[in-house]
């Protein structure tokens, strides 16, 4: 098949559709072009930045301190829990997608490893979003926070920078947190939920193993030692305090070293 479409123009075009259906879509056909081999790989005249992707009017965007606390064992707090997964889901999928299109200098295999997160990602987004429509709920019932794609945009000069931050820092937390979540699901008696979530742990995996090998590879790239660049990253960008409890076997299962590791005992415990 003849290269007609630029890899990049095209993701950007997703990256920004605000329609929910439409950008799954859009997604799907990045997919199926990928598989025909249909994408060139001219770098754009301008790489824009970008300080909001393209997402719906809902959900309302607020501090994460202004979240209002919901107890679970109630419809409300049911809701506003997968919610918030599902939000998370959502911007995942822009965050694959921007990886792709802000970074226009790396290996094609970068590129097919990211439009297959953001696939992922995409099925994640239905599948959460089915369920919370069978409790009552669509997206945008419940406002949210925008600390992820904050991020993102902050991350958006340096490939290394993001790779360490974004899939490493923000989205491993999803490794830390999904078990307890698990639990307190399996406690009210959600069973599709406990086993949306446990797909999402899986897959999870998959993807900040992406992150990994990605960074591993910038750094051998500038001759940087990961351990203490990954550090450096931290120490320089993410607000707050990385603490535990940490998930260390889905951490190692996502390719953090045993020195990485130790390091993020020693958090749990200081």
């Amino acid at each position: 098949m003849t290269v007609s479409y630029n890899l990049f123009e095209q993701v950007y075009d997703c990256l920004m559709e605000t329609d929910l259906d439409q950008k799954v879509r859009q997604l799907q056909l990045l997919q199926q072009y990928w598989t025909e081999d249909a994408f060139s790989f001219e770098p754009t005249k301008t790489i824009h930045k970008v300080p909001e992707a393209g997402r719906p009017l809902k959900p309302d965007l607020v501090p994460p301190k202004d979240l209002p606390r919901r107890r679970l064992g109630s419809k409300e707090g049911h809701g506003a829990l997968m919610h918030s997964i599902l939000h998370i889901e959502f911007n995942a999928v822009n965050l694959a997608l921007d990886a792709i299109y802000r970074f226009q200098a790396m290996p094609r295999e970068y590129y097919r490893d990211w439009l297959g997160v953001a696939g992922e990602e995409a099925y994640h987004f239905q599948m959460v979003r089915e369920h919370l429509y069978h409790l009552g709920f669509e997206y945008g019932d419940f406002p949210a926070h925008n600390g992820l794609w904050v991020t993102t945009y902050e991350t958006d000069h340096d490939p290394l920078v993001r790779m360490a931050l974004v899939p490493r820092t923000l989205e491993a937390r999803g490794l830390d947190v999904t078990p307890s979540m698990i639990h307190k699901l399996r406690a009210i008696g959600d069973k599709r939920g406990v086993e949306v979530l446990k797909i999402l742990l899986r897959d999870e995996i998959g993807h900040v193993e992406v992150g990994t090998r990605w960074f591993r590879y910038l750094c051998e790239q500038r001759q940087l030692n990961p351990f203490d660049t990954f550090t450096d990253v931290i120490k320089n960008y993410f607000h707050g305090d990385l603490r535990g409890p940490f998930n260390f076997e889905a951490r190692q299962d996502a390719g953090f070293s045993e020195e990485e590791i130790n390091w993020l005992k020693s958090l749990e415990t200081a």
